[in-house]
């Protein structure tokens, strides 16, 4: 499979004040494209820190990294830095990068939300990029999103507001993802078991993923310990549909059959392509 590490950046995200939504939508959106998500990682709005977890990641081999936040104008938007110290680069405004930022406050000029549209230092450096990188364009704000190809894998940087984030992963990341992924189909349908706890399930599990071990199945207690409420999701990765279907349907079906011969109690909650 196809692996893919995320690296949120934020001082925010580390003292609790935001939740890391982004992770969720991220990891969720590029599950669903038959990538994996191997890892990740939340680091401060620190140079240093930014450019260790890039070389982490680097040193790890995957496919992509994509990281979040970090690419405003203010002075702890430090992403695109970080990037450029570890991989040894040069900043350098970006001709087409400028553009799409100087467009931008152009149009908040026509619509009235500003004045000026003066490319001040502050917004210059939304335009300030690795050599060799190329900026994404930001349907919703300002900041452009980056790529860079380094050694067979390819950075992936993107802003930190959840609206801007989505619009260029949906307009600009999906295409490249999904080439990469070629015909990978990920495949998910859960389960909740009602009338055993987790400790009477977890053999019944062992068994069921050693004799289906394309599908991967996760418990999830959802109630207490006397009034047990315990979901299992199934999921694979495959080249077809039809394939991802009847590997998770037989491991579904084993179970299931097994499950009620201990007493418990079965419903469906969701089947997702």
């Amino acid at each position: 499979m196809v692996k893919v590490e995320l690296i949120c950046v934020g001082n925010e995200i580390l003292i609790g004040k935001t939740l890391n939504t982004n992770a969720h939508w991220l990891a969720k959106r590029i599950t669903s494209l038959g990538l994996k998500v191997s890892r990740i990682t939340t680091v401060a709005d620190d140079l240093k820190e930014i450019s260790s977890a890039i070389k982490e990641a680097l040193a790890r081999n995957p496919r992509f990294i994509i990281t979040t936040g970090g690419l405003g104008p203010t002075f702890d938007d430090k992403t695109i830095e970080g990037i450029a110290k570890a991989l040894c680069l040069e900043l350098k405004v970006d001709g087409k990068a400028l553009k799409m930022v100087e467009d931008k406050y152009k149009q908040y000029v026509k619509e009235g939300k500003m004045e000026k549209a003066e490319l001040t230092p502050h917004r210059v450096k939304m335009a300030t990029l690795p050599v060799g990188a190329e900026p994404l364009p930001n349907p919703v704000g300002t900041a452009p999103g980056v790529l860079i190809d380094h050694e067979g894998v390819t950075i992936i940087a993107l802003p930190g507001v959840p609206s801007e984030m989505k619009a260029i992963f949906e307009n600009s990341v999906i295409p490249i993802l999904r080439r990469a992924a070629g015909k990978a189909v990920f495949y998910e349908a859960s389960l909740e078991v009602l009338g055993m706890v987790e400790s009477e399930i977890a053999p019944i599990v062992d068994e069921v993923m050693h004799d289906n071990p394309y599908v991967y199945i996760k418990s999830h207690p959802k109630g207490e310990e006397r009034i047990s409420r315990i979901e299992l999701h199934f999921s694979t990765t495959t080249e077809d549909t039809e394939t991802a279907k009847k590997r998770v349907g037989r491991a579904v079906i084993q179970i299931s059959e097994m499950i009620k011969k201990k007493g418990g109690k079965i419903r469906p909650i969701k089947t997702a392509e």
